[in-house]
């Protein structure tokens, strides 16, 4: 676009200069005072727009819900007040999730001991086997005397097998071990689960931003996913445009769009995010445009987007610079330079052009007219009188 514009300005001062070079030598004052106050219309292809309205958004925006059942008990503050990432925005009542917390942890002791007993017994039965079935009295002389004389015998007789008791009876205590684990694992998960329950609770900043809109007061009882308020950054500001499909051809990422809000006028907007599917109801295909940070403007406002129809042929226009337009009587015009006569004529204006600093005519001018830059307010039609050099 701005080599455009360089072009532009390139190629009407070349035509000027030759334009300038035309008059006989007899007019150098007056080849001087267009050189400096002249400029010759052109003619540019000018593809035909469609001006959409949309609406200004933050970029980011969130809306906090209650997760479960709770009473409102606490607001960090009103709409537009200002918090950093973080902050806690809003808590529900909690009393009974305490409760479940409490007993939660209880069960998660009682787990760690169980599995702490667990490790105790088989490491009894480990190194002291069957010690609880040892017989209190006789200095342990009818234990040695089954150990030495019964179970062997139980063993040579096939009456029993000594070993495969040993690791019945390991087994048994492995598998209290196993057990005590998985519910100690089972206590952690339940109080997991309630300490997530008290994390939402409460609504939590996740970037610095204000509060946009609120849904509940003080003391409301709200149920689970009932809208509590709604959390937005708004130093970066977005337009959301519904762009008809047939349009959207004429459309790519970081492309640069005229744009007009309701405070602040034309201005250049980004193309930031084109959906890639479209509406099925209405057909329309949802895109988002970063304004500038120094917009005036806020979120919920109007806007309007010129988008390029480039499916349609381009019209010539001529092009002229806004600091050439002149008032009157409400009515756009301009000085036509010609035979050292300036001559008004009254214009009828298209749309912007470039950068905003040019506007395309629909009638009143032709290409290779000569006109006046910066008309002074009291300039009238007739003979043209350059400025006197001091």
């Amino acid at each position: 676009m701005e080599y455009r514009q360089q072009h532009f300005l390139k190629k009407s001062v070349t035509l000027l200069l030759l334009y300038v070079i035309s008059f006989s030598t007899g007019h150098s004052q007056e080849q001087t005072w267009l050189s400096q106050n002249g400029f010759v219309v052109q003619v540019f292809p000018i593809i035909s727009t469609v001006v959409l309205g949309g609406t200004v958004i933050p970029a980011k925006e969130v809306t906090f819900s209650a997760q479960q059942a709770g009473r409102v008990e606490f607001i960090a503050g009103e709409e537009g007040d200002e918090f950093k990432t973080d902050d806690v925005l809003l808590r529900l009542t909690d009393t009974e999730l305490q409760a479940q917390h409490r007993a939660a942890t209880a069960a998660l002791q009682l787990a760690q001991s169980d599995l702490r007993n667990a490790d105790v017994q088989f490491s009894r039965e480990l190194i002291s086997p069957d010690s609880t079935g040892k017989a209190p009295g006789g200095m342990a002389v009818p234990h040695v005397f089954d150990e030495i004389f019964t179970e062997p015998m139980s063993d040579t007789l096939s009456l029993g097998d000594s070993k495969m008791d040993r690791y019945a009876d390991l087994h048994s205590y492995s598998s209290k071990i196993n057990q005590a684990r998985s519910a100690l694992q089972h206590a952690r998960s339940e109080l997991d689960a309630v300490e997530a329950k008290l994390r939402d609770v409460q609504s939590i900043a996740t970037f610095k931003g204000i509060i946009t809109k609120k849904w509940v007061e003080m003391g409301d009882t709200v149920q689970a996913g009932t809208p509590l308020l709604k959390f937005a950054d708004i130093t970066q500001l977005q337009i959301q445009l519904e762009v008809p499909s047939r349009l959207i051809s004429g459309l790519d990422k970081g492309m640069l769009l005229p744009a007009r809000l309701d405070v602040g006028g034309w201005g250049q907007v980004r193309v930031s995010k084109i959906f890639p599917i479209a509406d099925p109801q209405h057909h329309t295909i949802r895109v988002k445009l970063d304004l500038p940070p120094s917009v005036d403007t806020r979120p919920g406002q109007y806007a309007q987007v010129e988008i390029q129809d480039i499916q349609n042929k381009p019209n010539y226009l001529p092009v002229i610079p806004r600091q050439a337009l002149v008032w009157r009587s409400s009515l756009p015009g301009v000085y036509v330079i010609k035979d050292n006569k300036r001559e008004l004529r009254l214009l009828r204006l298209g749309t912007p052009y470039g950068d905003g600093s040019q506007v395309t005519i629909l009638s009143g001018i032709e290409n290779g007219d000569v006109i006046e830059l910066n008309p002074k307010h009291e300039t009238n039609s007739g003979w043209i009188t350059p400025p006197s050099n001091p």
